[in-house]
């Protein structure tokens, strides 16, 4: 919380000449006003002000997605520095992710965005909107229609359930037994749950009859309820509801033209009655009667504009692509683009009649150009975490009169900066209550009131500015520290990862499997009474094979438990009268006793094993942990603490740290590998694929680059001389680090002191190469990584045959991945090269065919021949790999044609495409691998899983293919895992051993 002091500090800002010409030109003027000399964070500083001042909505108006979702977070940050308006009211609305007539629909979570962004508007309940200049293009409905999407349910009101569902299912939600993700609802009884997006948690709404009789929230996790409310609102997930009249309306506008190509999909659903959705339908609803646009819906708001010289050949760009793909789809005149957006020169015109301001950084003057105001705002020095530059410089600053804010993302900043400035005795100020709270404030504090000082406030300002006319200076996270990411996002929904491995035992229904202890598995088909001659009985009625039943009596129902298994598995059911259950459970009470005696063995064998204790952390250790350039998540700082306390025991650590790829289980894994050789120990980093290691060796290069660490890599990119160099010095102890794949295990690698190895995806290696690692783990310290543990990995870990340690909190603004199953088509894998490429990205394309490679890489070449495109495959020399992964890593090529090689390992935050052809044909994890190579940064991101329209995909094929289309959530990785263990068959689970 910041404390009302702050506010203060921003005074001066609106006693300024420049700010009182422009808030009196956006009050009571006409027409445009150009304002520069504005940095992004003074832009976001001026506009909180100026809304405030004019006492009107903004609508901010930029280049794209990206550039306006960085702009909410500081527009938030300021709202709650300044207090001009409450944080949550800055909106984003966002533009559609793919273009008209593409046959494609946008991101599910873009349309949630959209939705409650424009139900906000419609109600009022905004103050700044922050939108690209595509979004403020599209035509749009009225704003009754948008306010009518949310359902706001309160307590005493008196509701009919029936219309209720009917409206959660139009705008997007779906029915299920149990409530856990948001957008889902279950009726039982008189019970409504309801998970409406933006909510913290879900709501469980009681009726009495018809009315509402409580509202109270709910733990997804747990299903148990407390905190009553007074109100739901229950908010839409697609701004197009589906209904029978817009469809109509859809179906209406394109019959009576047979469509073709791409469209072949909207001929379907014209011939079926207009009734059915098919991909992309969302564009054609404006054909419903979409009139207005955004600047409608607010008819009081103020223009603003972030660059205008960058928004005119954006959005003709934008413009000519939706053209051209309109041209392409066989559509004609029945749906135009101008139908569904204004042109660019419909909309120039319409900005000219609305009254705003055009925001720049750097003032041209223009002849005829509006009238121009300057302010002098200069971005503030970097110090790349040198505290006496940092310090010397705020010193300076308040002596020559400014004040000075330091924002920083987390309360743990701000207290670790309120030590070094009472280290070095500089006074300040706590603008923010600190974990320890006041008591804190009151105890390291020298200086407040009136007294200038620096002022250390919890604010998202990445980036400070020095504003000179108003004595005021901000630092930012990124001034102080380098930090190129903050921890500063909206609080993470809660998912219950362990919901794929729990099942419901209170709700038993005619159909659900049950498993009875002595007659096996069976299906319950309800309660029956039987007339036993002294009176009625009832009884539980189970059916198994062959329509063969069993009455199981209600005193008996302690046999009885239901069938428990990852998302819903149908098993066979047991033949009555057989052997065949009998054996099944000797199998299994061998397989327990089996695996009961390992763990005793491992147990006594770690227990009785004397391993090195690792020193405490010391200050070098802390230095390469501040070092991090983002700030950890909960779970990673859970898993840090886990690791080193393994580490400063006697025993030797054998830890599983399970995580989705790109969670930040390496920055763990280095942190390890540094306290090793701090204590004078060698590192062993085990990967299963060349890439890997090279990706490995470079990432570990570069987070040591700081400190006097040798580290090197043993694969096939080294030659054998180089190998045998390596080997010695790595026996003579002057390496500290070796990074290598199974090479690593050969007996001639011989270590002087290894003190850690660190396991990256240990189900890829075989079981010769696993009997070696389970032979170190008695002597070393073991840390093995993974983000789809294979079953037997994962249940040795659930039963404590091994520590495990989970990462399922997602790196700030990782967006899911948006998956698409579908057939080879020419124009989809066009549109989806030219969407990535066109937003300065790269594509990876895999194909794990060596011997066609070449010709798709001519095709690719043949559909984008802008594009640069490069193969790579296992079969190349050691050189020629190497050169291919280099030149894609430096981006000097914009799609990789490659093999599965690229499964494990490559780390490109720009590379958000994957497009997988013969998907049918990779299984479970390793799709889910090689979709996790995109989606490592905060942009959204794109997996096209490709398979032939001739070929009939097996039943386990669609499962895969199914699964991972619906898992696209974050730290899906769980649910992966558990499937996997459905498709693969849970009987080797608790008997032999997996190979993996």
């Amino acid at each position: 919380m910041v404390l009302p002091f702050v506010r203060d500090l921003f005074t001066d800002v609106e006693k300024l000449p420049a700010f009182a010409r422009v808030a009196s030109h956006l009050k009571e003027g006409t027409g445009r006003i150009s304002v520069s000399g504005l940095t992004p964070t003074a832009k976001a500083l001026l506009l909180v002000l100026l809304q405030r001042a004019a006492d009107r909505p903004l609508i901010l108006v930029g280049s794209d997605n990206r550039s306006m979702e960085d702009f909410v977070p500081l527009l938030q940050a300021f709202c709650e520095l300044t207090g001009a308006a409450d944080p949550e009211t800055i909106v984003a609305l966002p533009t559609r992710d793919v273009l008209p007539f593409q046959n494609l629909s946008p991101h599910p979570e873009l349309q949630e965005e959209r939705a409650v962004a424009l139900w906000k508007i419609a109600t009022g309940a905004v103050s700044i909107i922050v939108s690209p200049i595509t979004a403020t293009a599209l035509r749009l409905r009225s704003a009754e229609y948008y306010a009518d999407l949310a359902r706001i349910v309160r307590r005493g009101d008196t509701f009919d359930t029936d219309p209720l569902l009917r409206h959660l299912n139009t705008v997007g939600y779906t029915s299920t037994d149990v409530v856990e993700m948001p957008g889902e609802y279950a009726l039982r009884g008189g019970i409504l749950d309801v998970y409406s997006p933006e909510a913290d948690r879900p709501v469980r709404v009681e009726f009495f009859g018809d009315e509402v009789e409580s509202i109270r929230k709910f733990e997804p996790a747990t299903q148990r309820s407390s905190n009553p409310v007074d109100e739901a609102i229950l908010l839409p997930l697609t701004e197009t509801p589906v209904s029978d009249d817009l469809l109509g309306a859809i179906h209406a506008r394109l019959s009576g033209k047979r469509i073709t190509g791409a469209e072949e999909i909207v001929e379907q659903a014209v011939r079926s009655g207009g009734v059915t959705v098919f991909p992309g339908w969302e564009f054609y609803a404006p054909v419903a009667g979409a009139d207005r646009t955004i600047f409608d819906l607010l008819p009081r708001a103020l223009v603003i504009t972030d660059e205008p010289e960058n928004l005119k050949p954006e959005f003709e760009h934008t413009w000519s692509r939706i053209e051209e793909a309109h041209e392409r789809s066989g559509v004609g005149n029945l749906v135009r683009p101008a139908d569904l957006y204004l042109s660019p020169e419909e909309w120039w015109a319409k900005l000219g009649t609305l009254r705003g301001a055009d925001v720049e950084h750097l003032g041209i003057e223009r002849t005829g150009q509006a009238e121009a105001v300057t302010f002098h705002s200069q971005p503030t020095p970097r110090f790349h975490g040198s505290v006496p530059a940092m310090l010397e410089q705020v010193q300076k600053q308040t002596a020559e009169g400014k004040r000075v804010l330091i924002a920083v993302p987390n309360t743990g900043e701000i207290e670790r900066l309120a030590d070094i400035f009472t280290e070095y005795a500089v006074s300040f100020r706590l603008g923010s209550r600190t974990r320890s709270g006041e008591s804190y404030a009151d105890e390291t504090a020298y200086f407040a009131g009136e007294v200038l000082t620096t002022t250390l406030a919890k604010a998202y300002v990445p980036d400070g500015v020095a504003l000179p006319d108003a004595n005021l200076t901000i630092f930012g996270a990124r001034d102080l520290f380098d930090e190129s990411e903050s921890v500063v996002s909206r609080p993470q929904r809660q998912k219950s990862k362990t919901s794929a491995f729990l099942s419901d035992f209170r709700d038993l229904q005619v159909g659900d499997y049950v498993v009875h202890v002595e007659h096996g598995i069976g299906q319950y088909q309800g309660l029956k009474e039987i007339n036993q001659g002294d009176g009625n009985a009832e009884f539980m009625l189970l059916e198994y094979a062959e329509g063969a039943r069993l009455y199981v009596p209600l005193t008996r129902l302690d046999l009885v438990q239901k069938y428990r298994s990852s998302e819903g598995a149908k098993p066979p059911l047991s033949h009555l009268g057989t052997a065949a259950w009998a054996k099944a459970k000797a199998r299994v009470r061998k397989a327990m006793k089996d695996m009961a005696d390992e763990l005793l063995k491992l147990y006594a064998e770690r227990k009785t094993a004397e391993g090195h204790a690792f020193s405490a952390d010391n200050e070098w250790i802390r230095e390469f942990e501040d070092a991090f350039e983002y700030s950890e998540t909960e779970d990673q700082e859970l898993a840090i603490v886990d690791v080193k306390r393994d580490m400063e025991t006697q025993q030797p650590m054998d830890r599983l740290l399970c995580g989705d790829v790109g969670y930040g289980k390496t920055e763990i894994a280095m942190r390890a590998a540094f306290k090793a050789i701090s204590d004078n120990k060698q590192v062993a980093v085990l990967a299963p694929t060349t890439v890997l290691v090279f990706q490995h060796y470079e990432t570990f290069k570069q987070r040591f680059a700081a400190f006097p660490v040798s580290i090197e890599m043993i694969s096939r990119f080294r030659s054998a001389k180089q190998q045998k160099e390596i080997l010695q010095k790595v026996e003579a102890g002057k390496i500290d680090i070796l990074i290598g794949t199974h090479r690593l295990l050969s007996k001639d690698v011989k270590f002087a002191d290894l003190g850690l190895l660190v396991v990256d995806e240990e189900q890829r290696f075989g079981v010769r190469h696993k009997e070696r690692i389970k032979q170190m783990r008695k002597q070393v310290d073991v840390l093995t990584m993974s983000a789809t543990p294979i079953p037997r990995t994962l249940h040795m870990s659930l039963v404590g045959l091994r520590d495990m340690s989970v990462i399922e909190t997602p790196p700030k603004d990782r967006i899911a991945i948006q998956t698409v199953v579908a057939t080879w088509d020419d124009k989809l894998i066009l549109s989806a090269l030219e969407q990535e490429l066109d937003r300065g990205g790269q594509v990876y394309f895999v194909h794990n065919r060596v011997d066609t490679i070449w010709e798709i890489g001519a095709k690719l070449q043949e559909l984008v021949p802008r594009a640069r495109i490069t193969v790579g495959h296992g079969q190349m020399s050691e050189g020629e790999l190497e050169k291919v992964m280099l030149k894609f890593m430096h981006h000097e090529a914009d799609i990789l044609v490659a093999t599965t090689i690229i499964e494990n390992g490559l780390d490109i935050p720009l590379c958000n495409t994957i497009l997988i052809n013969r998907a049918d044909r990779l299984g479970l994890s390793e799709l889910y691998q090689l979709r996790g190579r995109v989606g490592r940064s905060n942009r959204r991101a794109y997996a096209y899983l490709l398979v032939p329209a001739e070929v009939e995909l097996t039943p386990i094929a669609r499962r895969r293919l199914a699964a991972l289309k619906e898992f696209s959530d974050l730290g899906a990785g769980f649910k992966i895992a558990a499937l996997d263990l459905e498709l693969r068959g849970a009987g080797n689970l608790l008997g032999g051993e997996q190979s993996g």
